[in-house]
């Protein structure tokens, strides 16, 4: 049940990656954009929202830094005549990234091993370093352990 769920968790971010690709933050923000593309002023998004022209000019200045709030930009898109989607999209492909990680953690555990085997003069060859290393990820990737996302 936990792997269809996450399945379902899967599908909804690589939709939502696939809608966004090749979007990006105009340089002028998001704000200040949609506020021209409607022939609008700051004075008169100022007066939708209740707001001094000054508080628009900090707030597309705010957006640019990254300092702008969501409630802000929902507010702003409303009186706009619009919606804020504020997706979280990773780069790749989200199994790409699971796997990536899965690879990276049993790299890690395998590495830590070998140090404890060494030790011992027990290290293992570069063959059965690999091998372990794909066994472990697809193990990792099997079960997703609660510590997946732990550095080792």
């Amino acid at each position: 049940m936990k792997k269809i769920v996450m399945r379902q968790y899967q599908d909804i971010i690589n939709k939502a990656r696939e809608r966004t690709a090749g979007l990006s933050l105009p340089s002028e923000g998001w704000l200040k954009t949609m506020r021209k593309a409607l022939g609008m002023s700051g004075s008169q998004l100022a007066r939708r929202l209740g707001v001094s022209r000054s508080q628009i000019a900090q707030s597309e200045r705010n957006e640019l830094s990254g300092a702008v709030t969501l409630r802000t930009l929902q507010n702003a898109a409303e009186a706009m005549g619009g919606r804020l989607v504020y997706p979280l999209v990773p780069a790749g492909k989200i199994e790409t990234l699971i796997a990536k990680r899965a690879r990276e953690k049993a790299q890690q555990l395998v590495s830590r091993a070998n140090v404890h085997m060494a030790l011992e003069s027990q290290t293992l060859d570069t063959k059965s370093r690999d091998f372990e290393i794909r066994r472990l990820e697809q193990e990792l990737l099997n079960t997703m352990p609660s510590d997946f996302w732990d550095d080792a």
